[in-house]
């Protein structure tokens, strides 16, 4: 008898629903281990502006080569974490015309289309990867994404938490257009335009998991993260920053009272919560300590496509074992970008389980 892949799949997201569900009257939260996408609203550089990048850098270039399909569609597939970068542009029209739009056409080549609906001239944080040469997104407008995001839960309501991951771009890329500062006023609107799609019952908050007690931390490390079967439907976001802009995400909201995002802020600190660490093979005796404690962690099973031009998965065991409970990586499919056969899933055909 013949299956479909999309028949297995549902069959085998089936199953571990069931499996988790049955338990989830005792598993909380930091009891599950997903694997998830980065840089996951990425659509590909096309190639004849990949090429030009390469011929100049080909080492950084290299380390671009991904890209993944829709939002939603990683959904589907079973993912239960995302990663978005978003850019300040409160006025709209700052990222408008891409350089490599014009680089392309100097190669005597026509681009694929862009930005069609002119989404970028609107008002509202961006969603992409490096302005000017990886610049295409499966949604331009982080509220589009986050809206797509919404209607996909609404059409899934049980699903199992999705944890998102947010990177706040300014960075000065050498001879490109100059981002605009991501600084107090920025941050903000992160939280307004996340509320202005998810209402508060579609939120795993701060003040959700802190409950009565004074700090965050204290909370997590005290009564732990709450059970899974409350948690259903819901999303928890992460700043994934360093100090000083989590310090500006942390004014007038001590222990991120009030806040929609977690931080990457190290034990020890009130608001202490969700750890980012990204190298499990370096940092595995320090992801274990932290998950025994009752922090979560994020950690990443490859970077830079050096794991899956290697198929390397050295990585993604050592993910899998340390306990870490979110696993990022650029391949839970194969690359159809280059030859390799390259793919994080779990052992049993899935993205999502109760850890070990």
């Amino acid at each position: 008898m013949n299956f479909s892949i999309s028949y297995v799949r549902s069959v085998l997201a089936l199953l571990v629903f069931t499996l988790i569900g049955c338990k989830s009257n005792t598993v909380r939260l930091n009891d599950i281990q997903v694997i998830g996408s980065h840089n996951s609203y990425k659509i590909a550089i096309e190639k004849p502006l990949y090429d030009y990048l390469y011929s100049l850098e080909p080492e950084k270039i290299e380390g671009l080569q991904y890209g993944h399909i829709s939002l939603e569609q990683q959904l589907d597939l079973g993912l239960r974490n995302l990663e978005l970068d978003v850019f300040h542009d409160p006025l709209g029209g700052h990222f408008s015309y891409p350089k490599g739009l014009e680089i392309i056409r100097s190669l005597g080549k026509e681009p694929l289309v862009f930005d069609e609906g002119e989404k970028l001239k609107v008002p509202g944080l961006k969603m992409f990867h490096v302005q000017d040469i990886d610049f295409r997104s499966h949604d331009l407008l982080f509220k589009d994404g986050l809206q797509s995001l919404k209607k996909w839960s609404d059409n899934h309501p049980e699903h199992t938490p999705i944890v998102i991951l947010m990177n706040t771009k300014d960075q000065k890329v050498p001879q490109t257009r100059t981002p605009l500062v991501f600084g107090k006023n920025a941050l903000d609107s992160l939280d307004l335009e996340i509320r202005s799609v998810f209402p508060l019952d579609k939120l795993i908050t701060p003040d959700l998991v802190r409950g009565n007690f004074k700090t965050l931390e204290e909370a997590i490390l005290t009564v732990g993260w709450p059970k899974l079967k409350n948690l259903r439907g819901k999303f928890l976001f992460v700043l994934d920053e360093k100090e000083e802009r989590i310090n500006d995400y942390l004014v007038d909201h001590q222990s991120l009272k009030g806040r929609v995002l977690f931080v990457n802020s190290k034990e020890g600190n009130p608001e202490a919560a969700f750890r980012i660490v990204n190298n499990p093979v370096k940092d595995f005796e320090y992801i274990k300590t932290l998950v025994a404690k009752g922090y979560m962690v994020r950690t990443r099973a490859d970077a830079a496509t050096k794991e899956a031009r290697t198929n390397n998965y050295k990585k993604f065991k050592m993910a899998e074992v340390s306990g870490a409970q979110v696993i990022s990586t650029d391949y839970y499919v194969p690359s159809t970008l280059f030859t390799s056969e390259y793919k994080v899933i779990f052992e049993d055909g899935t993205y999502e389980r109760i850890k070990k």
